[in-house]
Parts: C-alpha cells; structure tokens; sequence
C-alpha cells in the first residue's frame, strides 16, 4: 500500500443511511448527520438522546394534575370576578385590571408550585392553563350573557396578560437574564 491509497471506511448517519458522516454523538457515539446533530454547550447530541434527557426534567405525578388543575381553576374564578367588580369602574378600571392581571398570574403559579411540590412536566403546564381558562369560563359566559362589554373586554384583558405569565413562570422560561 502507498501513501496515496489510505483505507477509510465512511460512516453513515444512524437515521439518515444515505448520508455519510463524521460527527457523532457525544452520549452515545452513534453516527449522526448535521439534520439529526442537536447542539449543546458541550457538544453534539443525537435526538434519541435529548429525548431520554429531557424525560428526566419531567416529575410530574397523576395528583399533580389534579391539583394543579383545580387550584388554578380556582384561583382563576376568583380573579375573573374581581377584575369583573374592577370593570365597572371607568378608566381607573383599566389601570387596575392591567396591573391584577400579573398579581393574579403570579399568585396562580405561586399556588400551583405549592400544591405540585414544584413538580414539572409540560403536560402539567398545559393543564394548568387549561385550569385557569376553565375557571375564568363561567364569569366570561356570564358578562356575555349579560351583554356587558366591558365585562368580556377585561376578561380577554385578564386572560391574555396571565395565561402566557402563569405558563413561563411554571416552565422556567427566562426572557431575560
């Protein structure tokens, strides 16, 4: 053999066998393409090795559903009809309206973390917030009833500003640092 001829053997991605490759996965050495490489801070990881790792972030329980589905209900229905009291009050209505909709998205994951153990999966968030729109549900029903618009445009006020606080606070998502 000469210096020209060198024997190299090519790897093929795992998932992908038609793409030749030489990168591969930090975990668990199995050849991975650019498509299937998912970076890190310290390097290349497949994707069947990102989903056993984050599987280890989920420790939810089955009465943390519960729990935190009826708490933030709960909580929910309590601060749609407050801000229902806030809306018949004219231009001070929106200011409060707009600055409880925070303090009610922060004491509902406050609660929730509390009742949960500080549990975390995303199917618990996502019941969570389905908690909070079906506890906010029947006082909404009830100002459309009613035909007080103002009653309804505080509670999509309500819902909009906490829902999407209540689902960051409890994910861990930083906007931020």
């Amino acid at each position: 053999m000469t210096d020209t001829e060198t024997t190299s053997t090519a790897t093929y991605c795992y998932a992908h066998p038609d793409r030749e490759t030489s990168l591969r996965c930090k975990r668990c050495e199995k050849p991975i393409c650019a498509s299937c490489a998912q970076r890190t801070p310290t390097g290349y990881l497949c994707k069947d090795c990102v989903r056993s790792h984050q599987k280890s972030f989920d420790t939810s329980e089955w009465n943390d559903y519960i729990f935190g589905f009826l708490t933030a209900g709960f909580l929910s229905a309590v601060a749609a009809f407050l801000i229902t009291l806030v809306s018949g009050i004219g231009f001070i209505g929106w200011f409060l309206a707009i600055s409880a909709a925070p303090i009610a998205g922060t004491t509902i994951t406050e609660s929730v973390r509390y009742v949960t153990r500080r549990h975390r999966s995303r199917s618990l968030f996502l019941t969570v917030i389905a908690g909070m729109v079906l506890g906010a549900l029947p006082i909404a029903i009830f100002q459309i009833l009613s035909m007080n618009i103002f009653g309804i445009v505080f509670q999509v006020v309500y819902l909009v500003i906490a829902v999407p606080l209540v689902y960051t606070r409890l994910s861990g998502i930083q906007l931020s640092k």
